[in-house]
């Protein structure tokens, strides 16, 4: 059974964490580029894949003790949102390099490996893995993650520069540091008082 309080916090929390995020902007290139259903496609998959990972090891971290598991994602949700927080503005895009055609496997495969590189390790893949750790209810995370990492990718390949122009990339930073911020002195607080 999916919990859909579990399923909309994560997808705020991720949707908010990844907007800021280069893949954003790599998204949107892909699509300025070529047919944005097919850079949509391969996204799509890459954060799947992405989504499994970080719910698989925050699974895993489930089977330590509760307290343990509070302290260590309170832990890691305040270094997350230190990182939002401290991160410097940076407009620089990353070259990508254009398919030699435009068929749907060239341009969904380029997709694909852009995000899933440029993904891996990043601070929504351990954001999640903590909300699976924290939750353990990996199909609610997991879904709550997948729909806000393609929401973004959507919103990247179709209308990110709009988007961009009308809410400062230094507003949701702030917005989805203080929502790290608010589960890290949470989640330490259930440690304590555990």
């Amino acid at each position: 059974m999916i919990s859909i309080s579990v399923t909309a916090l994560v997808f705020g929390v991720v949707f908010l964490a990844e907007l800021p995020d280069k893949t954003a902007l790599a998204g949107l290139v892909l699509g300025t580029r070529y047919r944005a259903s097919y850079v949509f496609a391969g996204v799509a998959a890459a954060f799947v894949v992405h989504v499994v990972l970080a719910v698989a090891a925050g699974s895993a971290l489930s089977l330590l003790p509760q307290r343990l598991v509070h302290g260590v994602t309170g832990a890691l949700f305040l270094g997350g949102a230190l990182m939002l927080l401290l991160q410097k503005d940076d407009e620089d895009e990353e070259e990508i390099r254009k398919p030699r055609d435009q068929s749907f496997w060239r341009v969904a495969g380029a997709g694909f490996m852009l995000i899933l590189v440029a993904e891996f390790g990043d601070l929504t893949q351990i954001m999640t893995a903590n909300l699976a750790a924290r939750y353990d209810d990996p199909v609610s995370v997991g879904v709550g993650a997948v729909l806000g990492l393609w929401a973004v990718a959507g919103l990247g390949i179709v209308g990110g520069r709009a988007l961009m122009k009308r809410v400062p990339l230094k507003l949701i930073t702030r917005i989805a540091a203080l929502l790290m911020l608010g589960l890290g002195v949470w989640s330490l607080y259930e440690t304590i008082a555990g």
